[in-house]
């Protein structure tokens, strides 16, 4: 090389160097100014440097892609036709950057639902059909369900395949697997929750304050825990005109033979079969001892014991449901199978025992109320049974009004139900008359039978 030719050279270095800090400050400055239009939420002042900043330097920091995902947001909400498309597709691509400079920060299941949801919402806009969503959700569902959590976006995903399984598009087998596959995850997202929410309910139980990150957290888990509670019974709501047994059962004979030893077929076919209620059916026996010979669990004692209770073997189904309860060791799954339990022997109207099995879930988690439901329903079913007269036998129903309304105080979500109960059983208790002629306010009641409590009658 000559020496004019290396002088060249280093100058040409020299100048690309200096282009490059020069790009390097112009990004840093718009980044700043950006930055603060965001914070003040002034998104179209924002627009153009943050765009410079994310075409010229687009791994130089993350707030490109958080703070350019609001930007986007306002231009699609005040936008229209082939404008608000451009803005939706460009955020779609964002994320995909996004995964591409900070894969680290951007999980995979969590961004890619995200941009589904996005396709779901404007579908219309943007052209898309329920085939071209369902490929989109699944893709991404199976990619990473672990970070595929959002609530609104796991109910999209299987309004779609409702809506293909109606169109003759989806079969049987694939509804059921993909409502499993959907339920599976939020069921885990709701022990997720519950278990951090558990640990400041004991906190807040014991007399201490939670602190402000404690108390936000403590917000964010309820919401979660209303906004999956409400999902699940919309899924189900959707499933339950489509499942019904004159599909199960065939589906299911037809299957038997080719899943017989899949643990996981056999346990979602006899749950499903169990709740839909096609126990009748010799089926439904079969799936169920297969399932406990194939894999014996707490799961599969639950399923033995109401073969056992449907032929009239109460003792020996209650032994199947004592070790079904020892099996389990997950403290979460434990509580929601004593749960299980105390339906099953509320059914029964073994009430005492399943009153125990209730209590025993609301210690294992103290965050889900229901249970303080069931036991007021209990009660509510004893009143006519417990007491010496008239006055007594409904002031049970007092007593069962307290019980439900821990359950709000567990389980906000639970509020609206537990008004509809405590209104009911507050209707057929004692009246202001009634109690004013005994002259009974202030005064307790000893409650007898298998409850063995007592309740203060009230003060009107």
């Amino acid at each position: 090389m000559t020496s004019k030719s290396t002088l060249f050279f280093i100058f040409l270095v020299f100048c690309i160097g200096v282009m490059n800090a020069q790009k390097e400050v112009e990004c840093n400055t718009k980044l700043s100014f950006f930055h603060e239009d965001v914070k003040a939420k002034k998104y179209n002042e924002a627009y153009e440097p943050w765009l410079y900043v994310k075409n010229n330097c687009p791994d130089l920091n993350i707030a490109i892609y958080i703070d350019g995902e609001k930007i986007l947001n306002h231009k699609i909400d005040t936008s229209e036709g082939k404008e608000k498309q451009r803005f939706i597709e460009d955020l779609i691509v964002l994320w995909q950057e996004r995964q591409h400079y900070f894969t680290s920060r951007t999980p995979k299941g969590e961004y890619e639902a995200k941009a589904c949801q996005l396709k779901y919402d404007y579908k219309d806009e943007l052209g898309k059909t329920q085939d071209d969503l369902y490929n989109c959700f699944n893709a991404a569902f199976k990619t990473d369900s672990k970070t595929f959590t959002h609530p609104k976006s796991l109910y999209s995903y299987f309004s779609v395949m409702v809506n293909l399984f109606d169109e003759g598009k989806k079969t049987d087998a694939e509804l059921f697997n993909t409502y499993d596959n959907i339920n599976e995850k939020i069921e885990s997202e709701i022990q997720n929750y519950s278990e951090k929410l558990n640990g400041l309910i004991e906190k807040l139980e014991s007399g201490q304050s939670l602190t402000n990150k404690e108390d936000n957290l403590k917000t964010v888990c309820e919401s979660y825990l209303e906004n999956y509670a409400l999902i699940q019974q919309n899924i189900n709501a959707k499933l339950d005109i489509r499942a019904v047994c004159e599909n199960l059962i065939p589906l299911y004979t037809k299957d038997f033979e080719t899943y017989k030893n899949d643990a996981v077929w056999l346990k979602r076919s006899v749950s499903r079969m169990y709740h839909k209620e096609c126990t009748e059916d010799p089926l439904y026996e079969k799936l169920v001892k297969q399932y406990d010979e194939i894999s014996p669990s707490a799961d599969t004692k639950i399923f033995v014991a109401t073969l056992l209770i449907k032929n009239g073997k109460t003792a020996e189904a209650n032994q199947y449901l004592e070790e079904a309860y020892q099996l389990e060791t997950d403290a979460f799954k434990k509580s929601n199978l004593a749960i299980r339990i105390g339906v099953i022997l509320k059914n029964q109207k073994q009430y005492s025992k399943a009153r125990n099995y209730f209590n025993k879930a609301l210690n294992l988690n103290p965050s889900n109320g229901k249970p303080h439901l069931s036991i007021g329903e209990m009660y509510n079913d004893s009143a006519k049974d417990c007491g010496n007269d008239n006055f007594y036998k409904r002031a049970v129903y007092w007593l069962a009004a307290k019980e439900v309304k821990k359950a709000s105080r567990l389980d906000p979500t639970l509020q609206k139900k537990v008004n509809e109960y405590v209104a009911n059983y507050e209707a057929k208790a004692p009246t202001k008359q009634e109690v004013f002629l005994r002259d009974m306010a202030g005064k307790t009641i000893e409650i007898g039978c298998w409850i063995n409590s007592s309740i203060v009658v009230p003060k009107f």
